[in-house]
């Protein structure tokens, strides 16, 4: 998985997470994924892409700092 923000902070980490459901009220964290910094985050994560299908719906939240998670700067739906 590979995210590239545009806008981002430099040097802050932001926390990323696959989760249940859509955006923008997504659920549950389903797969984490390394946090977002100066822009961009690449996560292999240990499941299929056919799994993934299998799980929809499932969306992408990046939160605005691991202090503040509960404020999200983008959250977008996983469509196949």
């Amino acid at each position: 998985v590979t995210l590239k923000m545009t806008g981002a902070p430099a040097g802050v980490a932001q926390p990323a997470h696959i989760h249940v459901g859509v955006c923008p009220e997504v659920g549950a964290v389903k797969y984490p994924l390394t946090s977002v910094t100066d822009g961009m985050s690449e996560t292999t994560l240990d499941v299929t892409l056919d799994q993934l299908k299998s799980e929809l719906p499932l969306g992408i939240n990046v939160h605005k700092s691991a202090s503040e998670a509960k404020m999200y700067v983008a959250c977008g739906d996983l469509v196949f």
